[in-house]
């Protein structure tokens, strides 16, 4: 027998909120968004949002949400209103001999050799050349890039006009106490749900970001995970430049760390220092014993399914996440 659960609740208001919101609201369910805060000023604000699977465990089901949110992320570049791209991104290691991983091959990752003369672009033979000699290994390949600026705003006129709703200033103190009206809650307060369900497996990874003007024939995305973490990534009206994934919960952003960030992508990419727009800080919600996607229950019946924890990669798992999501309200 399927229960319909016909009036949804889903708490946050962050990408994997409001991609669950569309999902949800699409299929003609009464949905409302109830969060503190909406769209740029979450921590999906702050983010790059370039897709990769990046620091969100475990691989066997993070790979396969990556590759579902893949698929979706590619059909909705072909509108240009949703601020999905598509650019090549060249992934660096400063420390030794990287390894394309296994689910990269089937979309067309290369090797790049870093001590090579080589443009930034395959495509345009302008751009901007890296400096390549603080790397070793890389490869490249290419992937889906969301404009936070204008994908978050995208989303959410798309869960409108779907019929949802979108309740803003809303605070709990335990997730239990949700309107009882709501047959189903879904749980993506991303690192909020440490307090409001009591995870202790979660943990603050600290992104600060500088956002500066558009790089001149920078048209790839180019990334290094070694410490210190670097990237750069393109968008249509500025560039951001990174970063940190430092254990904090300060949101408050350091200018010295900016400084920092400024200087190492300026001598990756062989440029003069820019000037600083805006600085971001967001707190990726990183769960110790990964992400949790699990439908569950509270003490009243009602049924909770929790959408969490998918550290840096919650565009990346957007989607993905969302259809899981879905499955399990229709168990």
């Amino acid at each position: 027998m399927i229960l319909i659960m016909d009036h949804v609740a889903i708490i946050g208001a962050g990408v994997s909120g409001l991609t669950c919101g569309v999902v949800f609201a699409e299929r003609g369910y009464r949905t409302a968004i109830l969060a503190k805060e909406t769209g740029q000023q979450t921590t999906s604000g702050a983010a790059a949002a370039i897709w990769f699977p990046y620091d969100a465990e475990p691989a066997e089901r993070v790979i396969p949400w990556a590759l579902e949110t893949y698929k979706t992320l590619v059909e909705l570049s072909n509108n240009s209103r949703t601020g999905v791209s598509i650019i090549e991104l060249h992934q660096f290691s400063r420390a030794g001999e990287i390894q394309i991983p296994d689910w990269a091959i089937p979309l067309g990752a290369q090797p790049v050799i870093p001590n090579f003369p080589f443009v930034m672009s395959s495509e345009v033979e302008t751009s901007l050349a890296v400096n390549s000699c603080f790397f070793r290994s890389g490869f490249s390949m290419r992937v889906p890039l969301t404009d936070t600026t204008i994908y978050l705003d995208y989303l959410a006129a798309r869960f409108l006009k779907a019929g949802g709703a979108i309740n803003t200033n809303v605070c709990f103190e335990k997730l239990e106490d949700v309107d009882r009206k709501f047959d189903l809650v879904i749980n993506c307060a991303g690192i909020g749900a440490r307090d409001l369900v009591q995870d202790r497996d979660l943990e603050p990874h600290r992104g600060q970001v500088a956002i500066v003007p558009r790089i001149e024939n920078l048209s790839c995305a180019i990334v290094c995970d070694d410490a210190p973490l670097m990237y750069a990534i393109p968008r249509p009206n500025d560039c951001v430049f990174g970063g940190t994934n430092d254990l904090s919960n300060d949101l408050t952003s350091d200018p010295a760390t900016t400084d920092r960030i400024v200087a190492e992508c300026c001598r990756v990419l062989n440029i003069e220092k820019p000037t600083v727009l805006t600085e971001r800080v967001g707190l990726r919600p990183f769960r110790k014993s990964g992400v949790r996607l699990e439908r569950d229950q509270f003490s009243d019946g009602r049924t909770v399914i929790h959408n969490y924890g998918h550290g840096g990669a919650g565009f990346t798992l957007s989607w993905g996440c969302a259809r899981d999501v879905l499955n399990l309200a229709t168990l």
